[in-house]
């Protein structure tokens, strides 16, 4: 049985998204609060880079910042469970603890405490973290134990393990977590737009409209950050396929 290429289904699933978009708008089920796509798209051209620009970019480079922060933090935590196994246990909760407090508490706090956009970073941050951690670490845990056995063989060390077949075999897990925590620095981001104390950012925006009772606008900012989003997840997913190019073709085999 023949399947459906990948990006064949995607475009088909987009469109679809599109139609049933369209048609909610056009018979106003919401009662007017969900716009026709091509009135999003009027309204998105009439304002131009000149609304959507500075806050589109503003948000993406909060992101970014959190999401070099977080993965950083968690991928050197999880090499350090790999190095010092009797830290696995703390670093464990630490993680834990970082997934289940409510980034909303924690928003607040680092306002008061740094103000500006130190909770749109710190949000973003903590968005990727567990994430990140538990997938470098399950990749780590993944290297072939017969190439581990080798090493040691040879009288290799804990260290030389990780750095001649730990590091490589990790590499699809990692890029794997990576993709995920795009999306979520973006969202993390955005929530902490939400707060207050700044003045620009696709949060902010969106709260104006909001506000305004610009719906349009709305939506558009909306459909801002999931493009944001997906630009961040197609990036990382490009550099995984450079980095570590063998991971598609075990990829495509184990779907077939």
């Amino acid at each position: 049985m023949r399947t459906v290429p990948k990006p064949v289904a995607g475009a088909v699933g987009v469109l679809a998204v599109i139609a049933l978009w369209a048609l909610a708008g056009v018979t106003e089920v919401a009662g007017g609060a969900i716009p026709t796509p091509w009135t999003v798209l009027a309204s998105v051209l009439e304002d131009g880079w000149e609304v959507y620009g500075p806050n589109v970019t503003v948000t993406a480079q909060s992101a970014l910042q959190g999401f070099l922060w977080g993965n950083v933090l968690a991928i050197a935590l999880a090499v350090l469970v790999v190095l010092v196994p009797p830290v696995e246990g703390v670093a464990t909760q630490l993680a834990i603890i970082s997934y289940c407090t409510p980034i909303l508490a924690l928003g607040p706090i680092v306002l008061v405490m740094f103000g500006g956009r130190a909770p749109s970073v710190f949000l973003a941050a903590i968005s990727v973290f567990f994430t990140t951690m538990v997938g470098t670490l399950g990749g780590f845990r993944s290297a072939d134990r017969a190439s581990l056995d080798l090493v040691r063989s040879y009288g290799g060390g804990r260290w030389q393990q990780f750095r001649r077949i730990q590091v490589t075999s990790s590499l699809p897990s990692v890029f794997a977590a990576l993709k995920i925590a795009a999306p979520a620095a973006v969202l993390g981001t955005i929530l902490g737009e939400y707060l207050g104390g700044i003045d620009s950012g696709i949060g902010v925006a969106l709260t104006a409209a909001q506000q305004n009772s610009n719906i349009p606008r709305t939506w558009g900012y909306a459909l801002a950050a999931g493009l944001l989003a997906g630009v961040g997840y197609l990036v990382v997913s490009w550099i995984g396929r450079v980095v570590a190019p063998w991971s598609v073709g075990a990829q495509t085999r184990s779907a077939r």
